[in-house]
């Protein structure tokens, strides 16, 4: 049985490849991993660190919208960093742009990201809490 939705918005980067921004399913929302696109040009955000982590919570919020929901709907993120010095700006982002209880998380220190990108997320969310 597939009884899956596929989520799609223009106020988010789009898919740089063969997948979904996000797929709904079952009352869960299984959100692609973001990178700091800039939506409007499809251009890695200039900036460090800061600049980055902002853009990839803008672009799954953008997500989460456009499924009907919001980031305080996300039950559990994972998130990739090339520097794990990068851990403290995450953290930080996410205790102003999350309430609190926090999600699950997981961060995962890897090699590369796509176009360079210092940070990628991936979520899933909650559609029915």
């Amino acid at each position: 049985m597939n009884n899956k939705t596929i989520i799609q918005t223009n106020t988010a980067p789009q898919a740089i490849g063969a997948y979904s921004q996000a797929v709904s399913h079952g009352g869960l929302v299984f959100i692609s991993g973001q990178i700091p696109l800039d939506p409007s040009t499809g251009a890695l955000v200039e900036g460090g660190a800061e600049a980055q982590v902002e853009c990839v919570f803008d672009n799954l919020a953008a997500v989460c919208e456009a499924a009907g929901g919001k980031l305080d709907d996300i039950i559990k993120l994972n998130v990739y960093l090339i520097d794990l010095t990068d851990f403290s700006v995450v953290n930080a982002t996410m205790e102003s742009r999350f309430s609190r209880p926090f999600p699950a998380r997981a961060a995962v220190g890897v090699a590369a990201l796509p176009k360079g990108a210092r940070v990628e997320a991936e979520a899933i969310m909650a559609t029915s809490i």
